[in-house]
């Protein structure tokens, strides 16, 4: 059986993060929008969900409608059973991770980012299967102590970090 590889670019605007997934059952829908509402209040998402058997439908779900229209689009283009999207509108993956990590139905996270992503598939014609996926691009260099120093005071502008001496 020839095998091809493939490459679908995920579309979204430049602001919106994504989670992408594999998971194993139709309760996924249900279990990822119910995880993402609990816990972050009022978030904004679209979430999409790759059936694999059966009427092998996208299914799909979320609060905003332009993203969960992103998401639908997008797991339709990726054409790869029991994978799922998720587009965040008003919160990160480091909000919401540990509860998607929790549903009992997901077997792996390919990435949580901004960055643009692409996804690198094997088509072997009625089945795709997700191989991995391209998260931002190459890096550059090595940081050195003036980027160490800018890094670790990010952190701390944003929150994500304690400043020495607060407790």
């Amino acid at each position: 059986m020839p095998i091809e590889l493939v490459t679908v670019p995920i579309e979204k605007p430049d602001h919106v993060n994504v989670i992408f997934g594999h998971s194993h059952f139709i309760k996924t829908v249900e279990d990822l929008h119910e995880a993402l509402v609990n816990a972050v209040p009022g978030i904004k998402f679209g979430l999409a969900f790759s059936e694999a058997s059966g009427p092998r439908l996208v299914r799909w779900s979320g609060t905003d409608p332009e993203l969960t229209d992103l998401a639908r689009r997008n797991v339709l283009n990726i054409a790869a059973g029991h994978c799922f999207l998720i587009m965040l509108g008003n919160a990160y993956p480091i909000n919401v991770l540990p509860a998607v990590r929790n549903v009992v139905e997901v077997c792996t996270i390919f990435c949580a980012t901004a960055n643009p992503v692409t996804v690198v598939l094997a088509d072997l014609g009625e089945q795709r299967a997700v191989l991995g996926v391209a998260d931002g691009f190459k890096p550059l260099g090595i940081e050195g102590e003036e980027d160490i120093a800018k890094r670790m005071s990010f952190l701390r502008q944003i929150g994500y970090k304690l400043s020495p001496g607060v407790s």
